[in-house]
Parts: C-alpha cells; sequence; structure tokens
C-alpha cells in the first residue's frame, strides 16, 4: 500500500521559514515527478513545486520563485519543501503529490498518488 506521509507544517510570521518533508513507502518511485500542491480555503488546490526524478528539472509557481526549494532524496524516497520568507498568502494545506508527467506539465489531474496534507499557517 503507497502511502506519502507530509510532516514539517506549523504556524509561523511573515518573514519565516518552514520545510516541508515528505516520506513515501509502499513502493520506489523511479521515474517519478514528485511536487507540493497547496490550497487555500475557497480556493482549488494549484502546483507549488515539482522535479524530476533525477533533480535535475525543476519548476516553481510564479507566486513562490526565489523564496521555496523543492529538493528530493531518492534513497530516502523523500521530496522537501524548503520555504523561506514566507507570507500570509502561503497560508494553505500543503500536499506531497506523485506522478508519471513531466514537472512542468504536472497538474491535478495528473497526480497519481496524494498525501494527506500538513496545514502551514503564516501569520502576519
Amino acid at each position: 500500500q503507497v502511502q506519502l506521509v507530509e510532516s514539517g507544517g506549523g504556524l509561523v510570521q511573515a518573514g519565516g521559514s518552514l520545510r516541508l518533508s515528505c516520506a513515501a513507502s509502499g513502493r520506489t518511485f523511479s521515474f517519478y515527478t514528485m511536487a507540493w500542491f497547496r490550497q487555500a480555503p475557497g480556493k482549488e488546490r494549484e502546483s507549488v513545486a515539482t522535479i524530476s526524478w533525477s533533480g535535475d528539472v525543476t519548476y516553481y509557481a510564479d507566486s513562490v520563485k526565489g523564496r521555496f526549494t523543492i529538493s528530493r532524496d531518492n534513497a530516502k524516497n523523500t521530496v522537501y519543501l524548503q520555504m523561506n520568507s514566507l507570507k500570509p498568502e502561503d497560508t494553505a494545506v500543503y500536499y506531497c503529490a506523485v506522478g508519471r508527467l513531466s514537472p512542468l506539465n504536472m497538474v491535478v489531474s495528473g497526480v497519481e498518488y496524494w498525501g494527506q496534507g500538513t496545514q502551514v499557517t503564516v501569520s502576519s
């Protein structure tokens, strides 16, 4: 049974940092893209950052470029999201995701496995 378990969310003041982790179990995701999505109240789920199997291709939403960094450790079957200079508008539930689309084309409908989500709240 495949499981994606996120950790690292919480409450932080604007300008602060958080590091999210997502550990996958149940199988090895060779050649799969791993990604982070987020969903704020009343809004659609959106892609935040994606990364290829090798880690050499990444994609970031314009709203997080220069502030967030995605990385992965395939030996640990884990993907990370380092979030710096956090803003109140970054407040959302963050979801780990895995799929076979390329990092540049990863969309909600292309996700094959989802994590349960972790809440990130940024206070002003």
